[in-house]
């Protein structure tokens, strides 16, 4: 009788269990090569089941050549030479705790509007998919829908043929540095993580600027990553005399400007400022993602790139199928056309709006605002002690936040990252009396 044990309360089915226990006995060295398996009657009977599990399993092992049959002989183990006994994996000894976070990407989702999107995901389960992988610039109705968009709200007039969907800005990004000419990418310090990682996963160095400093050349770099609606995490508005030399250093050095139009649609103190690609598609791949505006998850965005990088990245699609599925591109669809996506950015600004002071109101006495009020998070200068003594505070109290360090490389700012999107009214007035009492003590030691 072999030494297996059966358990029917669980959810794998007794033939996956039993060939998985054979397979165990073979590689701990129980069972070697030649050993004679009991025949299916005689298992299935010491078993107590069905003499069909038995065989089931049988047939698996055979198939992955585990055993071996003998015509009038029986079964017999194929191959048995022991494994080498694993080393035991590492696991932490204890979890992180589970945290309200105040960060600077998560966006505010009025519960009201959550019917809107349920019914974009019936739409989704009615319609028909395609017959193959979907067209490789995205959903031919969405890029339409983008295209009307991003001319009503970014002044950026585009035909649906100029934009490509993507997976998110990091996804598009990635793939602008596909098809990019060799060189290093300039990137604003401090700026945005995910970028800077995108960059060297892509196998490219990163050259640090001065976030709040004017581009004035590009020699040697292939591209310039840039926020200029909204520096990341600063908040700064790039001027028009800086966005006149960032281009102007593009054209000289025949790099490309990438754009990242992360969360323009969020000013409630001027009007939105409008698309750096605007002043020149031919130097400028814009890139914008829903996951602002509409949900994270959802990881959709687009890009609309200069005319000759368009045709290298529609051509690598095509061989690639790099492309976001086709499920989520069919409601976010939906989610445009019916005007959901309008109704939450409006109500997501007005909540900004209204929350955006408290926090002011709440942190100014005790730390240095870096740009003006916009979006859904503001950054505070202070010394690196109060900043961390603060943010632990938070933690303590079950808020997290970033600080303003974690956004560095090279440049030497200290700070907090407050968003105040993702939370409840309740839960942001709580987070701020625990960071402003922190501020106001100091240092870790009240200095």
């Amino acid at each position: 009788m072999l030494p297996v044990h059966l358990d029917r309360s669980l959810p794998t089915p007794l033939p996956a269990q039993l060939a998985a226990a054979v397979r165990a006995l073979v590689t701990d060295g129980t069972l070697t090569t030649g050993d004679r398996l009991p025949s299916s009657r005689a298992l299935a009977t010491d078993l107590g089941v069905a003499r069909a599990v038995v065989e089931q399993a049988y047939d698996q092992l055979l198939a992955e050549a585990w055993v071996e049959t003998r015509r009038g002989a029986g079964t017999f183990v194929a191959s048995g030479e022991a494994l080498p006994a694993a080393a035991p994996v590492a696991r932490p000894a204890t979890h992180e705790p589970r945290y309200v976070q105040l960060d600077a990407g998560t966006p505010w989702i009025d519960p009201r509007h959550l019917a809107g999107w349920r019914r974009a995901w019936r739409e989704v389960s009615a319609a028909r998919p395609p017959r193959g992988y979907p067209d490789p610039r995205g959903v031919p109705e969405l890029r339409e829908a983008l295209a009307e968009r991003l001319g009503r709200t970014r002044g950026l007039t585009v035909g649906p043929d100029e934009i490509l969907v993507t997976a998110g800005t990091t996804d598009g990004l990635r793939q602008l540095l596909g098809v990019l000419d060799p060189g290093a990418v300039l990137v604003e310090d401090p700026g945005y993580r995910a970028a800077v990682e995108t960059v060297r996963a892509a196998g490219r160095v990163v050259v640090d600027h001065p976030a709040n400093a004017a581009v004035t050349s590009l020699d040697g770099c292939a591209a310039a990553y840039v926020t200029p609606a909204h520096q990341h995490p600063l908040g700064r508005v790039m001027p028009a005399a800086d966005r006149l030399a960032l281009l102007g250093a593009a054209r000289a050095a025949d790099a490309v400007v990438l754009e990242d139009d992360y969360d323009s649609e969020f000013r409630y103190d001027v009007a939105p400022v409008p698309a750096l690609a605007a002043l020149d598609r031919s130097r400028v791949a814009y890139l914008g993602t829903t996951a602002k505006s509409v949900s994270p998850g959802l990881r959709l965005g687009w890009l609309v790139a200069p005319p000759a990088l368009h045709e290298r990245l529609v051509r690598r699609r095509t061989i690639t199928h790099d492309t976001p599925p086709w499920p989520t591109q069919r409601a976010l669809l939906t989610l445009l056309r019916d005007g959901w996506a309008d109704k939450v950015v409006r109500t997501a600004r007005r909540v900004y709006a209204e929350r955006a002071p408290r926090v002011a109101a709440a942190l100014s006495p005790h730390a240095e605002l870096a740009g003006p009020l916009a979006g859904m998070y503001s950054t505070w200068l202070t010394d690196a002690s109060a900043a961390t003594a603060a943010r632990a505070a938070a933690r303590a109290a079950g808020f997290d936040m970033p600080l303003l360090a974690q956004y560095c490389r090279t440049a030497r700012l200290s700070g907090l990252v407050v968003g105040f999107g993702g939370v409840t009214d309740t839960e942001l007035d709580q987070a701020l009396r625990v960071v402003a009492d922190a501020l106001a003590r100091g240092g870790p030691d009240g200095a």
